[in-house]
C-alpha cells in the first residue's frame, strides 16, 4: 500500500442491508475527500485507498467502521419542557441540541405522558452500509492540503 496520500474524487450511492437507498451524489458534483482526514467514513476511506481512477466497486462497511454500534446511553427521556421546540411533537422529528450547526442532531425516539424520549446516536448508528462507487480522480495532495487537513480547490477559501 502506497504511503502517499491522495485526494481522491468519487461518486456514490448508498444503501441500507435492506436494499433502500439511503443517499446518493447522482445528478450531483462528485465528492472529493482527503484520504486519512476523517472527511468520509473510516471503513469508506480505507476501502478505496488503492483503488484506481475509472474503477466501480461495491463496498460494504460495517456499522463499527460507519457511524458505529448503537449506544443505549444515548437514549434519554427528557421533560418536554426542556425541549427548545415548538408546537406538536412527533417521533422520527429531529432537531438541532444547540445554535450552531456542529452541535448534534437528536430524533424523536417517543413521545410519553411524562416527557420525550431523545436519541443522541447517528440515524444510521448501528447499520452495515453497502455503497456503489466510481472512483472518478485520484491525486497526491499537496503539502498545504496535508497541512490543513482539507481538500483545496477553485472554490476553497484557503490561500
Amino acid at each position: 500500500m502506497s504511503s502517499e496520500r491522495r485526494v481522491v474524487t468519487f461518486h456514490y450511492t448508498l444503501r441500507d442491508p435492506e436494499g433502500r437507498l439511503i443517499d446518493t451524489s447522482a445528478g450531483n458534483e462528485p465528492i472529493a475527500y482527503l484520504e486519512g482526514a476523517g472527511m468520509i467514513i473510516d471503513g469508506l476511506d480505507e476501502a478505496l485507498r488503492e483503488v484506481a481512477p475509472g474503477t466501480k466497486t461495491k463496498v460494504v462497511v460495517p456499522a463499527a467502521k460507519g457511524y458505529g454500534e448503537r449506544d443505549p446511553a444515548q437514549v434519554r427521556k427528557v421533560p418536554r419542557s426542556a425541549l427548545p421546540v415548538e408546537g406538536e411533537i412527533k417521533v422520527g422529528d429531529q432537531f438541532q441540541t444547540g445554535p450552531d450547526r456542529a452541535d448534534p442532531v437528536v430524533t424523536v425516539a417517543g413521545v410519553e405522558e411524562d416527557g420525550v424520549v431523545l436519541d443522541a446516536n447517528h440515524p444510521l448508528a448501528g447499520v452495515e452500509l453497502a455503497f456503489e462507487v466510481e472512483l472518478v480522480a485520484a491525486r497526491p495532495a499537496t503539502a498545504q492540503e496535508l497541512e490543513h487537513g482539507h481538500v483545496h480547490g477553485p472554490d476553497s477559501d484557503c490561500a
